[in-house]
């Protein structure tokens, strides 16, 4: 009996003595899995962020044009579900659109919690080099520019000081749509404009480049540009009438070609940077709507498209590729996308949608015809 006491004893010892080294290793174990769990989230949302994310933010978070930067602190230490429902849903009369495949979006919620795993704890350099090599590095486009000698001309103005310093800016940012000098296009009012001017004062030109204008191409821009750098423009768009006639160029808008080789290059470029969205054939899907229709055919114009490519679609998940696409790829997307009109249906039809199907894809109703979402969605264009 004294014997299995004493084995009792030592026993006890072994286990008691085991315990502690088995909780220390299980301590590791656990640190290293949720180590290489954080590691390989961060993997797999590098991939999410490149194929969904890069167009609109940059390939490194630095945020493009009118969409904000996602490398700062403030995102790193942003409330979880915060970010989640941000992704998921969208923000409302923004630019940022809902991106879960239950509000109509492509992200399932693993591919969400990874791209929050990215947001918090990845490292954007990193993020960098892996989106250049999967191959969803945007082109960098060609800008309108103004010479060194006119701006050191206009200088010399009585307001010159402004004006030489905004235009570059005003280059960059605007001249796509209202023209290089501000005389206006066929889809954006001039800003080079006397009665512009005594219409409208610096806080309502503020509030306009601010929020932008509901309904049209014109995006709010409070979130790219300071505020120093929106008084500026206003500021040129004061002092305009000062600039002489003649001192900046017109741009004038190409239309579409029918150039075999042109199409060719439109059709490649748009398996690249639109078909995840739109469909390879641009019959559409649930994240936007058919392009290959003659409802947006027979009424967009080649200027309405190249626009709509160039400078987006504020409220939408369709990002402002000017300042990504050259104008000679833009044109050649305006040239594929032209190619359909003489064989393009009357209502499109994307694939798994045929017969009974979503209201986006039927109209409405779960049956029956109609455009449906996607009439809708270019009705708010004006067009």
């Amino acid at each position: 009996m004294r014997i299995w006491n004493i084995v009792g004893l030592v026993a006890t010892a072994i286990i008691a003595l085991a315990l502690p080294i088995y909780a220390f290793n299980e301590s590791n174990r656990l640190k290293t899995a949720q180590a290489d769990l954080i590691t390989e989230s961060i993997k797999q949302g590098q991939i999410v962020y490149a194929q969904n994310c890069a167009v609109c933010h940059g390939i490194a978070g630095e945020g493009i044009g009118t969409y904000p930067a996602l490398a700062n602190p403030g995102v790193q230490g942003m409330d979880y579900d915060l970010i989640f429902k941000t992704i998921e849903r969208g923000r409302y009369n923004t630019a940022m659109a809902a991106w879960s495949v239950k509000e109509g979006g492509v992200l399932n919620n693993s591919q969400i919690d990874q791209l929050i795993v990215l947001l918090q704890q990845g490292d954007w350099a990193d993020t960098s080099r892996a989106v250049q090599v999967l191959g969803f590095t945007p082109p960098t486009a060609i800008s309108v520019t103004v010479s060194s000698e006119v701006l050191a001309k206009l200088a010399t103005l009585p307001h010159g000081a402004v004006i030489s310093r905004t235009l570059p800016l005003y280059s960059a940012k605007c001249a796509g749509c209202h023209s290089a000098d501000g005389s206006g296009t066929s889809i954006a009012p001039p800003l080079n404009s006397a009665a512009l001017r005594d219409k409208k004062s610096d806080v309502e030109l503020q509030r306009l480049i601010a929020n932008g204008v509901a309904g049209t191409l014109m995006a709010g821009w409070q979130q790219a540009l300071t505020a120093e750098q929106i008084n500026d423009l206003v500021s040129l768009v004061r002092y305009w009438g000062e600039i002489p006639a003649g001192t900046i160029p017109k741009i004038e808008i190409p239309i579409a070609s029918t150039d075999a080789g042109v199409i060719a290059a439109g059709q490649d470029l748009f398996g690249q940077v639109c078909a995840t969205c739109h469909n390879t054939n641009g019959q559409g899907k649930r994240i936007a709507p058919a392009l290959n229709v003659q409802s947006f055919l027979k009424t967009k114009n080649d200027q309405a498209i190249k626009a709509i490519i160039s400078q987006g679609v504020p409220n939408t998940r369709m990002p402002t590729w000017a300042g990504r696409l050259s104008e000679a790829e833009i044109n050649n997307l305006v040239s594929f996308i032209r190619s359909w009109e003489a064989t393009a249906p009357e209502v499109a039809t994307p694939p798994g949608q045929q017969g009974r199907g979503p209201g986006w894809a039927t109209g409405g109703g779960g049956g029956g015809g109609g455009q449906g979402w996607g009439k809708r969605f270019w009705q708010t264009l004006g067009y």
